[in-house]
Formats: C-alpha cells, sequence, structure tokens
C-alpha cells in the first residue's frame, strides 16, 4: 500500500516568485505617483499666481497702477502706499505673498510699465523657457539657474 504525503503551504520558489512580483508592482507605482507629485506641485503654482493677479489688481483698482517690482517681492506683504488717497496705507492686498513649493526656485513679478506686468514660474511638466523682462534671461532661481518656462501677464 502506497501513502501520500499531504502537501500544506507553499514551496520556496513560489513564495520568491510572488515577492518579487509585489517588488515589481510597487516599483511601477513609485514612478507613476512622481508624476502625480509633479502635476500636483504645478497645480499649486497656478493657483498661487492666479491669488497673486487677482491681489494685484485690487491694487491696481485703488491706486491706479500696478506696485514696483521691489515691492512685491517673495513673502512680502502687498499693501497700499498712501498715494493717491484710496490706495491707503492700511489696505492690505496679500498678506505673505507666496513661494514656489520647490525651495530655491521662485515666482518673478517684474512690472514692466505702470500699467503691465508679468509673473514668471518654472512648471515641472513643461518644456522649453520664456524671456521675462529686467531678468536674468528669464532664470527663476537664485541659486540653481533654473529657467522659467511659464508666464502670466496682466489680463
Amino acid at each position: 500500500m502506497i501513502t501520500e504525503k499531504s502537501k500544506i503551504g507553499f514551496t520556496l520558489i513560489e513564495l520568491l516568485v510572488v515577492i518579487s512580483i509585489i517588488g515589481i508592482l510597487i516599483a511601477l507605482s513609485g514612478f507613476g505617483l512622481q508624476g502625480a507629485r509633479k502635476s500636483a506641485r504645478d497645480a499649486r503654482r497656478r493657483a498661487d499666481i492666479e491669488q497673486m493677479r487677482s491681489a494685484l489688481e485690487l491694487y491696481k483698482s485703488d491706486c491706479g497702477d500696478y506696485p514696483a517690482s521691489v515691492a512685491f517681492t517673495g513673502g512680502a506683504t502687498l499693501q497700499g502706499d498712501g498715494s493717491p488717497a484710496s490706495c491707503a496705507v492700511g489696505n492690505t492686498y496679500m498678506v505673505n505673498r507666496p513661494n514656489d513649493p520647490v525651495s530655491p526656485q521662485i515666482y518673478r513679478y517684474n512690472r514692466i510699465t505702470p500699467t503691465t506686468y508679468e509673473i514668471c514660474a518654472t512648471i515641472e511638466n513643461g518644456g522649453g523657457s520664456v524671456a521675462c523682462a529686467g531678468m536674468n534671461p528669464g532664470i527663476c532661481s537664485g541659486a540653481g539657474g533654473i529657467p522659467c518656462n511659464y508666464r502670466v501677464t496682466n489680463p
């Protein structure tokens, strides 16, 4: 009489195959999430720039022109300058101007004329570069020299 041994459990090879498949799936999902992170940072940049545009338009409606480039630098609060009276010093148009989510990069604001401006930034899912007036050929970073590839102007 022949007795059969009962097989319970998995062999070492079966376990290694399953573990390697799981490892490959985790690695592939990591690449997919990286693109999602870039897209999320780009969406934040566009939202920050639209918030800056709104503040600039409110400033212009009260003050008659856009603020000087040096008055609206990173982290600064945009306030009225007292001239004319409708542009009171107590008027606050934006508290703590936003900064780019990636550390050395910045949003470049430049007043071209009293009635025109541009804001330049670096979008991760974009290519090329744009020329930004009054700046080192569209550089959006003090340290790394990252070129700007996204520009908005006044409406």
